[in-house]
């Protein structure tokens, strides 16, 4: 059943693409790529008036809160992963999101044991894991931030009181969730008194999203976790009309954003970073890449049946490792050196033969493996974002934000909805063979996909800051455009724009319409079931290339599939 919602994202993606918007193609000094004009443009205010990276991505992920309420917001969490320039260092941020106190095995199993329908439990307070977004950001901020933290929320307090021009695709979004269960001030938000989704055009304001980020600016990320606010969001989750949580003040107060250490391992002259579990993005995309580093790429043609067979086959493997091995390291044991280590990854390379299909891609066993557990895919749901940023001292920051389903919970408190990221677990905690690693438990982050990632040079010198939403799709859309920029040397416009794939077992999906299209008997031949569905990225992405004086520039692209843009100075 988990297997088959998965297949059906794939397939159901939403798509509505949006003509690209402002390219920089050589911003020598700072540039953003979001999803979202407005965001891109909050971003480059912050650096204009002397902010680093992680200033501009505060500011970023309020006016996201906003203007795509559907995707993430300050109700939801997140992931950064930092490269600061004067240390060298790179710095993952871990602001998921975590299970109440209250939660149990038995969160989403009906009284027999059985599990719940996932869009039966996504409305309301039972999925509702702690908010984490703005405390990890307040930690990035304390250790890395330069301007003055109440500075940051300017560009989103006056977007949100002055208003903001419904786009097409806002106005899509909201069109879809009509006949969803919503609450009354969902409805009254984003829905005329006829119940009709505002008209595109509309000047939609937020005034109770201006007043709270206003106190958060006034008073810090504890306004959310502590207070007036903290109150209102766990008053929410209980008295929900349906399906109330047990979300406390107590699960709020505790709640910690934390650091960890990136996975970072080499392909070919390169070094590439992502984030450690709970994230399962940074394991599989490293394992993606290091399976086909054997192969010859360069010489294939990179929409080509050939080149799509070698990654599918690479990619079944690292998902099966996912599967398997994946889960939150507070919890559970995982192998995260063994599961990149170069031998184990050549051997499991192997396994693949150039046109043939494997009839079976099952997981392995990593060095420093205790045991296989069993993680059962989450049905994550494709509404996340992801930007990305580089300031003029050289700062990187690639984050990725959401807060799950369309919408989350769709609990709105104070202007903001609050995330349904509970819902990421699997909901049975066993199976014949042993526990699921990713079961719920009180204290727990739920396994993800996203994938913030950052590549750097033979001389240590960051290259690439990329990520995108989309569910588990997630991990297919970013080693994609990582093989396209290092393979194929692409620009990143370019890489962001190839085709998306993603297998699902022994079905190859193909993006629709794409230049994969051509190849489905070929590909059929070799034995895929293929087909076809909008695989809906939201790749944003900075390259950065040096002249030989040392000076860098700036190349950024936004996904053509959305609405984002790219822009520096």
């Amino acid at each position: 059943m988990l297997r088959r919602s998965i297949l059906a994202i794939a397939l159901i993606t939403i798509s509505l693409s949006a003509p690209l918007l402002a390219q920089a193609q050589d911003a020598p000094r700072y540039m953003v790529a979001s999803a979202n004009p407005h965001a891109t443009k909050a971003g480059l205010e912050i650096m204009r008036q002397g902010g680093n990276a992680v200033d501009a991505a505060i500011a970023v992920q309020a006016v996201l809160t906003l203007v795509e309420p559907q995707s993430s917001g300050i109700g939801g969490g997140a992931f950064l992963l930092l490269h600061d320039q004067e240390s060298g260092d790179i710095i993952a941020y871990d602001g998921r999101e975590v299970a109440p106190a209250g939660a149990t095995e038995a969160l989403f199993l009906k009284e027999d044991g059985t599990p719940e329908k996932k869009s039966d439990v996504i409305p309301g307070g039972r999925s509702v894991g702690v908010p984490g977004v703005m405390r990890m950001l307040a930690l990035a901020h304390r250790e890395n931030g330069r301007l003055p933290w109440q500075v940051l929320f300017e560009p989103a307090i006056k977007l949100a009181s002055e208003g903001f021009t419904i786009s097409p695709r806002f106005h899509f979004l909201v069109n879809m969730y009509k006949d969803k269960v919503r609450p009354d001030n969902f409805l009254n938000y984003f829905y005329d008194d006829k119940g009709e989704a505002l008209p595109v055009g509309h000047l939609l304001k937020n005034p109770a999203l201006a007043d709270t980020l206003s106190r958060i600016a006034a008073e810090g990320a504890e306004v959310m976790y502590r207070g007036e606010l903290a109150e209102a969001i766990v008053s929410a989750v209980n008295n929900s009309p349906v399906n109330p949580g047990t979300l406390s003040l107590a699960d709020l107060s505790r709640y910690e954003a934390k650091k960890r250490d990136a996975v970072c391992a080499p392909y070919r002259e390169y070094k590439i970073c992502g984030m450690p579990p709970p994230s399962s993005g940074g394991i599989a995309i490293v394992q993606i890449l290091n399976l086909l580093e054997g192969f010859n790429l360069g010489k294939l043609d990179p929409n080509s049946a050939a080149a799509a067979n070698l990654f599918l086959e690479a990619a079944r493997l690292a998902y099966a490792d996912r599967a398997t091995h994946l889960g939150d390291t507070d919890f559970v044991h995982v192998p995260v050196k063994g599961l990149v280590d170069t031998d184990y990854l050549e051997g499991r390379s192997k396994m693949i033969k150039p046109g043939e299909v494997m009839e079976d891609a099952p997981a392995g066993s990593p060095p420093g493996s205790t045991m296989a557990y069993v993680t059962m895919d989450p049905q994550e749901i494709p509404a996340t974002s992801h930007f990305s940023i580089v300031d003029d001292e050289g700062n990187v920051v690639a984050m990725t934000t959401t807060i799950e389903s369309a919408y989350g919970s769709r609990l709105m408190v104070h202007g903001f909805l609050l995330n349904n990221q509970l819902t990421d677990f699997t909901f049975v905690p066993k199976s014949e063979t042993g526990p699921v690693a990713n079961r719920v438990e009180p204290g727990k982050r739920p396994l993800s996909s996203m994938s913030p990632t950052i590549v750097y040079d033979e001389l240590g010198r960051p290259i690439i800051t990329i990520g995108s939403p989309g569910g588990p799709l997630i991990i297919s859309f970013v080693a994609k455009t990582l093989l396209g920029l290092l393979d194929w040397d692409m620009t990143m416009q370019e890489a962001v724009a190839r085709p998306n794939l993603f297998p699902y077992g022994k079905i190859a999906i193909i993006e629709k319409d794409s230049a994969l299209s051509a190849h489905q008997s070929t590909l059929e031949a070799l034995g895929y079931g293929v087909r076809e569905g909008n695989l809906t990225s939201g790749l944003h992405g900075i390259t950065i290339t040096y002249d030989e004086d040392g000076h860098r520039h700036l190349d950024g692209g936004a996904d053509p599939r959305r609405e984002g843009t790219a822009q520096g100075e």
